[in-house]
């Protein structure tokens, strides 16, 4: 990699054709690019190596600061200015914008959306098939779902959708298929389990619908 000013720790691992945006800085023990299941199986049973192996890796935009122990798969794309917190994973098919922050111990399980300018506090957890839009602020411990019925009936995995400007709670958990929508504010512990209308505020287990002070009807500065 011919970039300028990249920092990349010696203990960190660099699979696939993985790039590294200019000005970027990678700690410890991090794995940037780590193949899907169905690319490590085939390396497995072909008695191949990770680091012998060609496919596709991650893509890291410039000035981005990867913290020790971070787990990247194959197929991320993050844009400009991206920051990890320590220990978090963010699986396959995952698409970031810029500016965007995902801290300490979240896990993103793959096949998910997040726009620009977001904020995504510890020990959060994202299933796949979700859509975070732009400036949405996601408090420590907040679970989405995505599965109504987990391994009892056929459900077709469908994340829930985070409209502009969101704001979800700590301890929060938003239910498969919920659309959160522009504005609106997740209180801290509330269970979502419908839609929540734009700039709504949604408090209690479960959550009840109510008005949204108007001292918090402005997007948020993230």
């Amino acid at each position: 990699m011919n970039n300028i000013n990249l920092k990349i720790h010696s203990s960190a691992k660099i699979y696939g054709s993985s790039t590294i945006g200019d000005n970027s800085v990678v700690l410890e023990n991090v794995i940037l690019g780590y193949p899907e299941h169905k690319i490590l199986s085939r390396i497995v049973e072909g008695d191949a190596t990770i680091e012998d192996s060609d496919f596709q890796g991650c893509e890291i935009g410039p000035n981005s600061f990867i913290r020790p122990n971070t787990t990247i798969f194959n197929n991320v794309r993050t844009g400009s200015n991206f920051k990890t917190g320590h220990n978090c994973m963010i699986r396959e098919n995952t698409t970031i914008g810029n500016n965007v922050l995902i801290g300490t111990n979240v896990i993103i399980d793959g096949d998910v959306t997040i726009g620009n300018n977001v904020s995504i506090q510890g020990n959060v957890y994202i299933p796949t098939h979700v859509m975070i839009e732009d400036n949405v602020f996601i408090g420590p411990c907040a679970v989405l779902a995505n599965d109504k019925y987990p391994i009892r009936k056929e459900y077709n995995p469908e994340g829930p959708i985070i409209r502009k400007g969101a704001s979800i709670g700590a301890n929060a958990t938003i239910l498969p298929g919920v659309e959160i929508g522009e504005g609106a504010f997740i209180a801290g512990g509330a269970l979502v389990t419908r839609e929540v209308p734009p700039w709504k505020l949604a408090i209690g287990c479960p959550a009840k619908i109510e008005e949204l002070p108007e001292e918090l009807r402005s997007l948020n500065r993230i």
